[in-house]
C-alpha cells in the first residue's frame, strides 16, 4: 500500500486542484510542497491555495514564516516528515502538492543533511572548482540541484553559498545523493504540450495582476522587505523592480511571464531527471486523472510502479 503521495509538476499545471480531488477520493490531508507558500502574506504571487478552494481538505504548512525569515530544505524536511506522521496516526492519507522539486526529494528519499552546512572543506572545493571551470558551469551544477533558485551567474558568492547548502546532503560513493526511498511513495507528475503550458502560464500572470498581485508585492514592498529569500521569488522581484524605477508596469509583467515560462521548464527537467514520476496528462482533467491514479495504485505494488513509470518518461 502506498503511504504518500506527493502531486508535482511545473506552475500553473494544476497541481492544487487534482491534490485537492485526489485528497478527497482517497481520504487523504494535503501537504504544502512549495518554497514560496510557507510565507505569510504572500498569496497571490505564490499562487496559494485559498480557504473556498480547499473542499473541507485539511492543509499543512502553509503561512508558517513571515516575509523576512529564512527558510531551508532541511527545515522542510524535519517539518514534512513530522507531518506526515502525524496525518498516518489519524489514519489519512499524506499527499504533498507542490513544484519545488529538491523540497520533495529531501522528504521522500534518504536525502541527509550535515549538521554543519558551513563546511570549510566543501567550500575550499567549490572555490577551486570555480577557479577551474567558471562561473557558468557553476551556475548551471546549481541550476541541476535545484532549478527554482534565481541567483545571476555574476554573483558568483551567492551560488557558492547555494551549492555549499545543496551539496551539503550526504552522497553515495559515486557522487550522486542518496536515493533510498523513505515510504512507499507514488509521485504523480502533470504535464501538457509545452506551448499550452506557456499559455496558461502567460494567463495566471494576467490573472494575478487584476486580483491584486502589484498591491500585494507593493505592500511587502513598502515594509521595507529588502535582501530576504521571499522576495526573491518570481512575481516578487520583477515587480520590486518596478517599484524602484528600473523597470516600467509593462516590463516587469513581461519578464514575470518570462521567468515563470523559464522556471516552468527547469521544473520539468528536474522532475524528469532526479525523480521517479507517474506522467499524467494535465490536460485530461482531474476526474480522469483521479481514476487513472486510484487504478494504477490498486493494479501495482512499488516496484511494477517503478517499471510503469518509467514507461511514462520515454
Amino acid at each position: 500500500m502506498v503511504d504518500v503521495i506527493a502531486i508535482v509538476g511545473p506552475t500553473a499545471s494544476g497541481k492544487t486542484a487534482l491534490g485537492i480531488e485526489l485528497a478527497i477520493q482517497l481520504g487523504g490531508e494535503i501537504i504544502n510542497g512549495d518554497s514560496m507558500q510557507i510565507y505569510r502574506g504572500m498569496d497571490i504571487g505564490t499562487a496559494k491555495v485559498q480557504l473556498e478552494e480547499m473542499g473541507g481538505i485539511i492543509h499543512h504548512l502553509l503561512d508558517i514564516r513571515e516575509p523576512d525569515e529564512s527558510f531551508s530544505v532541511a527545515e522542510y524536511q524535519q517539518l514534512v516528515r513530522s507531518k506526515i506522521a502525524e496525518i498516518q496516526q489519524r489514519g489519512k492519507l499524506p499527499i504533498i502538492v507542490g513544484g519545488t522539486g529538491l523540497y520533495v526529494q529531501s522528504v521522500l528519499f534518504d536525502y541527509r543533511f550535515a549538521e554543519d552546512q558551513a563546511d570549510s572543506q566543501l567550500r575550499h572545493d567549490l572555490q577551486a572548482e570555480l577557479e577551474r571551470v567558471g562561473k557558468e558551469r557553476m551556475h548551471l551544477k546549481m541550476l541541476a540541484l535545484d532549478p527554482a533558485i534565481d541567483i545571476h551567474p555574476n554573483n558568483t558568492r551567492r551560488v557558492l553559498r547555494a551549492l555549499e547548502i545543496l551539496l551539503s546532503g550526504e552522497q553515495k560513493e559515486d557522487g550522486s545523493l542518496a536515493q533510498s526511498p523513505m515510504y512507499n511513495e507514488l509521485i504523480v507528475g502533470l504535464d501538457m504540450p509545452r506551448a499550452q503550458l506557456y499559455k496558461r502560464i502567460d494567463q495566471r500572470v494576467e490573472v494575478m495582476m487584476q486580483n491584486g498581485l502589484l498591491e500585494e508585492v507593493k505592500g511587502l514592498y513598502d515594509n521595507g522587505l529588502r535582501d530576504v529569500q521571499s522576495i526573491k521569488a518570481i512575481g516578487y522581484k520583477e515587480l520590486y523592480a518596478y517599484f524602484d524605477g528600473i523597470d516600467s508596469l509593462e516590463e516587469a509583467i513581461e519578464k514575470l511571464k518570462r521567468n515563470s515560462r523559464k522556471y516552468a521548464k527547469r521544473q520539468l527537467t528536474y522532475f524528469r531527471n532526479k525523480l521517479p514520476v507517474l506522467w499524467v496528462d494535465a490536460t485530461a482533467g482531474n476526474e480522469k486523472n483521479v481514476k487513472e491514479i486510484t487504478r494504477f495504485l490498486q493494479e501495482t505494488d512499488r516496484n511494477r510502479r517503478i517499471e510503469q513509470m518509467a514507461i511514462t518518461k520515454r
